[in-house]
């Protein structure tokens, strides 16, 4: 009886509602790809035949080992409610790539297939660096406050997620209205929906019959749909070898790019790790990071540009109810998904309204578990923590183009846009030491935040010495400030 209560199922009805969330998610992501790809005149061959079966095996090996890795969890603790960590491309690192890497490459090269080569062999450095930061990603998880890094999680979650998706549900009013009371109702008062159908299966039902009734979608979505259908096989190549001579014989400015993403990646890791704990489901962060790097490497194996990580939906997963099944799911359903076609096809018979409300509520979710996994004196540290990706956001959208389309804003917006993580994770946790009066800690992290500044891993486009001067002076006048109070404070713990 003992063993059969602690039996961790294969897939259970959760685990719908997770898969389509997280399979939606991607897909938005792999749709950006494949239209900003052949926007820069990249051909179908590349982007169809090897950038999106590349980043699907990256998907599909991924999520079945974390799959593998929450049943190892569920069984050392004797548990049936382990939810498997989410995985897939990040999309502040996906616009970096595209716009960072593969564009510059393009440029550089005037050719399209040396700069997918550059590209697939930067993925795979990237991947490697991943994999190398592990080592250390334990002893970062300990000494990085929590409220710092789920307020750097919320804020990507409240711009890139939460905001941009009810930007797209908002759209179509009647057809994402519709099906955000949906997603309210079954997911966030957990009502059951007619015929018990999984939530997001019912939304997505109702709100594609809606758009197809009112006229949004009309018969031209299935010829589209259908243009590109055939068959990409997941097949190796040498691009990245190829790549690698290329980027180190005349591209290494390319490489400045790939450390600092490379660095987020990792830490955005880390923090989609210690936000699953805190929802329940402990994880170690040194292995997801290797797990992370190598999926992202072999990945690039298979021509693919983009890399991998922990998802941030996996907490929304962990309030479905999910357990491993979304993820097998989700792996396998990529593969076949990239090999026949039907990733376009699918992206062009669903409307972007009928599955923006469920990628909403991955990121109040996320937004919620920011607050609820802290005590309430922290909640200064995570509100002040998020506030970087609003800058992020906005310079992102913008790409290079940002400072003049904002300059009448504030000068302020593209240089705290960049290196946003970075900026997010130091100030929370300065607020989190302050707000325990750990004074030398918090001028440890200004200090280590006027270094990133020196070098360029914040508020500077690109790695260099003395990169963002009056930034490193701010941080090292914050460091000397609380300096000053723990001196202050020192006579009174006597």
């Amino acid at each position: 009886m003992a063993a059969a209560s602690t039996r961790y199922p294969w897939y259970k009805k959760e685990d719908t509602d997770a898969f389509f969330a997280l399979f939606q998610n991607n897909i938005a992501n792999f749709i950006v790809i494949a239209i900003t790809m052949l926007g820069m005149g990249f051909p179908a061959s590349i982007v169809y035949g090897q950038v999106l079966p590349g980043a699907a095996i990256a998907v599909m090996v991924g999520n079945f080992y974390y799959a593998w890795s929450a049943a190892r969890l569920a069984r050392r603790e004797s548990r049936t409610d382990v939810t498997a960590l989410s995985y897939g491309i990040s999309t502040p690192v996906m616009f970096v790539f595209l716009f960072g890497v593969l564009l510059p490459a393009k440029q550089l090269t005037g050719d399209t297939e040396l700069a997918w080569k550059v590209a697939v062999a930067a993925c795979f450095i990237s991947g490697a660096i991943e994999a190398a930061i592990s080592i250390i990603g334990r002893w970062v998880q300990y000494h990085l406050p929590r409220a710092a890094m789920l307020g750097a999680v919320a804020g990507v979650a409240l711009t890139f997620i939460a905001g941009e998706m009810l930007f797209k549900t908002l759209e179509v009013p009647i057809i994402g209205l519709l099906v955000l009371a949906i997603i309210i109702v079954g997911l966030i008062a957990r009502v059951s929906m007619p015929f018990k159908l999984p939530t997001s299966l019912f939304a997505i039902v109702v709100g594609t019959a809606m758009a197809y009734l009112i006229g949004d979608a009309g018969s031209e979505r299935f010829s589209d749909a259908f243009t590109h259908l055939g068959f990409y096989p997941l097949l190796p190549n040498m691009a990245w070898f190829e790549g690698l001579g290329l980027l180190f014989s005349g591209m290494l400015a390319v490489l400045t790019v790939v450390l600092p993403i490379t660095l987020y990646n990792a830490i955005e890791t880390m923090n989609n790790v210690e936000a699953m704990e805190a929802a329940g489901d402990k994880y170690d962060v040194r292995e997801c990071q290797a797990v992370d790097g190598v999926g992202t490497m072999i990945g690039a194996l298979f021509g693919g540009v983009f890399p991998t990580t922990v998802y941030i939906a996996t907490v929304g997963a962990k309030w479905m109810g999910a357990g491993r099944g979304y993820s097998l799911l989700n792996g396998a359903v990529y593969a076949l998904a990239t090999m026949t076609g039907l990733i376009a096809a699918l992206a062009a018979i669903i409307p972007v309204s009928v599955v923006a409300p469920i990628l909403v509520f991955v990121g109040m979710s996320m937004i919620a578990t920011a607050f609820q996994a802290n005590d309430t004196r922290y909640y200064p540290a995570v509100a002040l923590a998020m506030l970087p990706y609003f800058a992020n956001y906005i310079m992102t959208r913008f790409n290079r183009g940002a400072g003049e389309v904002v300059s009448d804003i504030s000068s302020a917006i593209v240089v705290m846009g960049q290196g946003a993580m970075f900026m997010a994770i130091l100030l929370g946790a300065m607020t989190v030491s302050v707000i325990d009066h750990q004074f030398r800690r918090a001028a440890v992290f200004a200090a280590i935040a006027s270094g990133f500044s020196f070098v360029g891993l914040m508020h500077a486009p690109k790695l260099a010495f003395n990169a963002a001067p009056d930034f490193m002076l701010g941080y090292l006048a914050m460091a000397l400030l609380f300096m000053y109070f723990s001196f202050q404070e020192a006579p009174h713990k006597r």
